[in-house]
């Protein structure tokens, strides 16, 4: 198989083709291509990537071009990573909204309604093309932020897609690293949106241990997503990260006025990385891509790639079609929970009824989506 990755100028790409590399097995993959508009990016990612290839002796080919056409021509998956704007857009995002008394966020709140703004058009041109030019049946992986907007709007667009983040996977290697457990005994009853998720159970071995992990590691789950450990004990169950913008909203704008933006310090950390991948002897991937943002990336998306082309029926934690699931949304909703992924896309699994706690700040957050796709494809201040 071939596959493109666009935006694989990206420093996180060598996490992803480390992770092709040591999954070979699960997924076959003959030729990759990083499709970028930035050459210098293109050519220190690319050198890496090939390098890391060649270590663990995989025999894909690898290449990378600005000519997206080319790119994903005869692609039987197409990659999406891509930031428009870049670090210095997210900047802003982070920024403006912080003027108001608002949240400034890359997904979240105002900032993330911009960033929907810019990517929306940006990856429906990028699906046309890949609908005329990659090989009949390619999927579109979509780990562009928001990946629940930019997943409905591509829905929306007729396009074979599915959404996908590495929440879900981090709390399962956490909760494994707590329970001493090997993280494939671990699942999740991970329910909601993207980045707006819960983990109402914790599995293994068919018991749910989420009430022993709370009480023996409450307040170490509570750091881990920044949340005191009393608004977990209350709530029963484990919120992700970006809940914290929302219980905490105006703790989080003073905490966010005094400290420099994520981009601020995401940018410091690219170009340490670029500046490493400019090493020709380096030829796998740095510990400091860890900072980067993204960990286990790799891994789930190998393993969705693996299940889309390979038909193997297993369960992941993907963004999806609401289809009925949560009967308090539309069928066309995204939302991101476990389902069944096979050659025919994926297909959430059945969910226990959602309390009203919950069930309300996801239809709100879900008619906020509705609206940014809206706005994104159609524009004007209504």
């Amino acid at each position: 198989m071939k596959l493109a990755v666009v935006g694989g100028g990206s420093t996180y790409t060598p996490e992803l083709v480390d992770g092709m590399a040591r999954l070979r097995d699960q997924l076959p993959l003959e030729e990759l291509v990083l499709v970028d508009p930035d050459p210098h990016r293109l050519e220190l990612v690319g050198g890496v990537s090939q390098r890391i290839m060649a270590a663990y002796d995989h025999p894909a080919k690898i290449s990378w071009t600005s000519d997206l056409d080319a790119g994903i021509d005869s692609a039987g998956a197409v990659v999406l990573q891509l930031r428009v704007g870049g670090q210095a857009a997210r900047h802003r995002d982070e920024s403006w909204p912080l003027e108001c008394g608002c949240i400034g966020q890359e997904t979240t709140g105002a900032g993330g309604l911009a960033k929907a703004l810019r990517t929306v058009p940006v990856v429906l041109d990028i699906a046309e093309r890949a609908g005329k030019y990659a090989a009949p049946g390619a999927w579109i992986v979509d780990f562009t932020n928001p990946v629940g907007i930019v997943t409905r709007a591509l829905l929306d667009g007729g396009h074979r897609a599915v959404g996908l983040c590495n929440v879900a996977i981090g709390f399962q290697r956490h909760f494994a690293q707590l329970l001493g457990v090997d993280p494939a005994q671990v699942q999740l009853d991970h329910i909601g949106l993207n980045h707006l998720t819960w983990e109402r159970a914790v599995t293994v071995d068919g018991i749910d241990v989420l009430p022993q992990l709370l009480a023996d590691h409450g307040e170490e789950i509570a750091s881990h997503i920044e949340l005191p450990g009393d608004v977990v004990r209350q709530l029963g169950v484990v919120p992700s990260y970006y809940l914290r913008y929302y219980y905490q909203h105006d703790a989080v704008v003073d905490e966010l006025r005094g400290a420099p933006t994520r981009a601020q310090v995401v940018a410091g950390v690219e170009q340490e990385l670029l500046d490493m991948y400019a090493d020709p002897t380096l030829s796998k991937k740095p510990d400091l891509l860890a900072q980067r943002g993204g960990a286990y990336y790799s891994e789930s998306a190998v393993n969705l790639m693996s299940s889309l082309v390979r038909d193997t029926g297993d369960v992941q934690v993907v963004n999806v079609r609401n289809a009925g699931t949560l009967p308090f949304l539309s069928d066309d909703a995204v939302i991101e929970m476990p389902a069944v992924v096979n050659a025919h896309g994926a297909t959430p699994l059945p969910a226990a009824p959602v309390a009203p706690l919950f069930a309300g700040l996801i239809a709100h957050v879900t008619a906020y989506e509705e609206l940014a796709v809206d706005a994104a494809i159609r524009g004007g201040r209504d």
